[in-house]
């Protein structure tokens, strides 16, 4: 049976690649090379390069908390048509600014405004019915005082003018109703902002619920994201962010933690944080991706080695350890993550543990290597 034994470094050895080799050493009979039937086949030899190991060091990080994702403008809407028509005036087209309650579209409702202008003439006619009737009350009641009027034909003036008002009152809401219809052929800015998208073009038609246009607020940005439980609770609305965005090389942006959610996901188990930019002068664009670094004001000590020995999912995180030769899977906990020297803290292993921080595949119990050196280029063999 081969053994597999460390080769130690020499100087004519090429250097190896730096992937993970997995080398399946067989059982060979003693005598005429053939395979025993009845052999087990020996454990796989796992072959690395030096480079591919790191040994885990007790360090303080500082206590920061990433966020990644495309900021957004914190206020975005569409502008959506009320009533049906025909579009017959846009004021407004993409990348225009405007203000609250401007008319960004007119829309041409023939049957609407027809409607507005029959309820102002059916107001004007019930005003001069209630005018008309509030006279003859008034004229009943000094002939019933000089008792020149019954008292039954006193009630009935006061009947006709009680129905004069109700059929005034009626008209005014009435003709409420169709001027507020009728206003709606103004298509008006929802707040101040940017039109970001037109979707109709003149003389469209177009009915109820239809979008028209699409207005932004970028004068907030917004960062939208996910962290764990434990992260969460260590995040605080108004803590400082620093922001580095895609396009704007060398740049950094300053912001502030807006809203952490207060229910985990159930599904994910995962909790929504939102992080805000300010953008007044209009300098950042949205819909561009970010990276937001939370300083939660805390230093963490504990066992650190590169994020490449990180694997796993978020809920199932391990690393590779080396013992006895042998790689042994080890479950962990994400403490700390330090984006700029690319390192982690974790839970489950200790400082003086050697890690695996090479990918590939790698089996449990296979028997460890470690190629040998090679010499530089154009060096002596």
């Amino acid at each position: 049976m081969m053994i597999p034994t460390l080769i130690r470094p020499g100087r004519r050895a090429r250097r190896a690649a730096g992937t993970l080799l997995l080398v399946l050493t067989p059982l060979t009979a003693c005598g005429g090379g053939a395979a025993d039937a009845g052999a087990a086949t020996a454990p796989a030899e796992l072959i690395l390069q030096a480079s591919d190991l790191a040994v885990a060091r007790d360090t303080s990080l500082a206590g920061t908390v990433t966020l990644t994702g495309t900021l957004r403008p914190y206020r975005e809407t569409e502008v959506r048509a009320q009533l049906p028509g025909t579009v017959s005036a846009l004021r407004s087209d993409r990348g225009d600014a405007v203000r609250a309650g401007q008319t960004m579209a007119v829309l041409d409702a023939a049957g609407i405004t027809s409607a507005a202008d029959a309820a102002r003439a059916g107001l004007a006619a019930a005003e001069a019915g209630e005018a008309l009737a509030r006279r003859q009350l008034d004229s009943a009641r000094r002939l019933y005082e000089r008792g020149a009027l019954s008292a039954i034909e006193l009630q009935s003036g006061q009947a006709a003018y009680d129905a004069a008002a109700g059929q005034l009152a009626g008209a005014r809401a009435q003709l409420a109703g169709a001027a507020e219809a009728a206003g709606y052929a103004s298509v008006l800015a929802p707040f101040d902002g940017r039109v970001s998208i037109r979707s109709v073009n003149l003389g469209e038609a177009v009915t109820p619920g239809q979008a028209l246009f699409t207005v932004v607020d970028a004068r907030i940005l917004e960062l939208a994201g996910e962290v764990s439980v434990q992260t969460a609770v260590r995040l605080r609305p108004g803590a400082r962010v620093s922001f580095e965005v895609d396009g704007y090389q060398g740049e950094r942006f300053s912001g502030e933690v807006a809203r952490v959610e207060p229910v985990a996901d159930a599904a994910t188990r995962r909790v929504g944080v939102y992080l805000r930019v300010p953008n007044q002068a209009g300098h950042l664009m949205g819909g561009v991706f970010a990276t937001g670094r939370v300083d939660v004001g805390e230093r963490i000590s504990g066992a650190t080695v590169p994020a490449s020995a990180l694997r796993g999912g978020a809920d199932s995180l391990y690393v590779w350890v080396v013992q006895s030769g042998a790689p042994q899977r080890r479950p962990v906990q994400l403490l700390q993550r330090d984006e700029s020297s690319g390192a982690v803290q974790l839970r489950g292993i200790a400082a003086g543990d050697t890690v695996i921080v090479s990918p590939g595949n790698i089996s449990e119990g296979a028997k460890l290597q470690i190629a040998r050196q090679t010499a530089s280029a154009g060096g002596r063999p």
